[in-house]
């Protein structure tokens, strides 16, 4: 079977720059986005991601070509788009299946939903495990049931294309692993492509195919393994950060159990944590392994989960 890095691109960025005013906003990308794949856009604040994203759904303009299928006059893949966030009045008395119809309400929503239109919302709520949240006012949503809802009606038109920018920002741990494990399961039912923007590196780690890592220009393309190295975290974010066991400090694995690092092959099991080998700055205990991170529960210090430097 063909993985998603051997795949032909969905879309491909040529050369792409954007400029405003006097500054470079973006440099010159040139990257792949393999079809059917989860493609992660990483980098620091103000590295040009979000951006990046808008000059692919034509809100930005730019110098350069982004091409579908990697080629001229190939037709442009159906998008779904989950932003960042949706500003909307908290005391709006709209339910979450309406929210999900309103596209195709044809009538005053206070006539009521017709059976068909309700039934199709309860889909898709059913497919990003939300169905419980069907009546809920969408003021009264948490953050991460909000992104849910929100990619339940990017998925309604059917993407052959999904677009995603930081949805799992302002959510807690366990609603951002939640996130990600329903977009992974929903990609690979319905075989969309997805590119998304994350601060999140161990769980880009752990469910991407493909990595962008950019700051500005694109600094490293590959799969996770390849591109969330030590070496290139430095670079990127100028702090050290380590996402597998065998790249904190010695010949070692983090994980003397399983001695595996943590990815699609090697999945959460209930052993505890290492410590990380190599030399700790004075007085600081040893941290996690960011491998091994993934195998704790939810309440985890914000330096730990959140991919930042062991010290």
């Amino acid at each position: 079977m063909t993985s998603a890095e051997d795949a032909a691109p969905a879309i491909v960025f040529e050369r792409l720059s954007v400029r405003r005013g006097r500054n470079e906003i973006l440099e010159d990308i040139s990257a792949a986005v393999p079809r059917g794949g989860s493609t992660v856009l990483v980098g620091p604040n103000g590295a040009g991601k979000t951006t990046l994203l808008l000059c692919l759904i034509g809100e930005v303009p730019y110098t350069g070509r982004i091409l579908a299928e990697g080629r001229d006059g190939a037709p442009w893949p159906r998008l779904g788009y989950v932003p960042q966030q949706l500003q909307m009045d908290g005391g709006l008395p709209l339910l979450v299946s309406e929210f999900l119809s309103l596209e195709r309400q044809r009538r005053p929503l206070w006539l009521g939903l017709k059976a068909g239109a309700r039934a199709r919302a309860r889909r898709l709520l059913d497919l990003v495990r939300a169905g419980h949240l069907e009546n809920r006012r969408m003021g009264d949503l948490s953050g991460g049931e909000l992104r849910r809802v929100l990619l339940a009606a990017a998925l309604g038109h059917e993407p052959e294309l999904l677009v995603l920018d930081e949805p799992e920002a302002g959510v807690d741990f366990q609603g951002e692993r939640l996130f990600w494990e329903v977009l992974d399961t929903a990609r690979r039912e319905y075989g969309f492509t997805q590119l998304m923007v994350s601060h999140n590196l161990p769980l880009a780690a752990h469910y991407a195919t493909h990595v962008i890592c950019l700051n500005k220009s694109v600094r490293a393309e590959g799969p996770p393994r390849t591109t969330l190295t030590a070496a290139t975290l430095l670079d990127l974010f100028g702090v050290p950060i380590h996402l597998y066991p065998d790249q904190c400090g010695g010949a070692d694995p983090a994980c003397p159990q399983c001695g595996a690092w943590f990815g699609p092959d090697h999945p959460p099991s209930d052993h505890p944590p290492a410590q990380i080998p190599g030399r700790q700055p004075e007085g600081l205990k040893p941290l996690p392994c960011q491998g091994c991170a993934l195998h704790m529960p939810a309440a985890l210090p914000e330096n730990i989960v959140r991919g930042k430097s062991h010290g």
